[in-house]
């Protein structure tokens, strides 16, 4: 298959902002990602321990009344862009399957980092009540301040975390 060359990404910020604008014109929110895995969650947690989950203030709501989390747009919205992102990598014929990560580790070590890195994403995601998409695009794309000082916070915990793992990218 032909390598075709990978968008701008000037080209590919203008088409985010006017899938972003398309979104909150034909449906009133945002896009976010976040409430993904915590409607996956709430959902396995009911299935293992249901009067558990039905007492928790967090997981309990999403399951009242035989309610179920996975019927959410943001579920089909993750679904629909994981689909979207293998489709295009397949068109573009970047499709590769390997472990990326800073050179100087192995690939033990860099599904660790990686491991690591998401679950405090996810945690803080959860704790700011949004992602980088949910919060930090939607929220500033509607001048939330919020989404500001989310976006401070998320680039300055990217700088200090660039500087301390410099060495292993040399």
């Amino acid at each position: 298959m032909k390598i075709r060359p990978i968008w701008n990404a000037h080209v590919a910020g203008v088409a985010l902002g006017l899938v972003l604008l398309g979104t909150f014109l034909a449906t009133g929110h945002g896009l976010g990602a976040s409430g993904t895995p915590t409607a996956i969650a709430a959902v396995a947690s009911n299935a293992i321990a249901p009067e558990a989950t039905a007492g928790n203030d967090y997981l309990g709501p999403m399951v009242a009344d035989g309610a179920n989390p996975l019927n959410a747009w943001i579920v089909w919205e993750v679904i629909g862009v994981g689909l979207g992102a293998l489709l295009a990598a397949w068109w573009s014929g970047h499709l590769r399957f390997r472990i990326e990560g800073p050179p100087r580790m192995n690939n033990p070590a860099r599904m660790a980092l990686a491991l690591g890195g998401g679950i405090l994403s996810g945690f803080g995601a959860r704790l700011a009540a949004g992602c980088t998409s949910g919060l930090g695009l939607s929220g500033g794309a509607v001048l939330a301040t919020a989404g500001f000082v989310f976006l401070i916070g998320f680039f300055v915990a990217g700088i200090l975390v660039g500087f301390a793992t410099r060495r292993l990218w040399k």
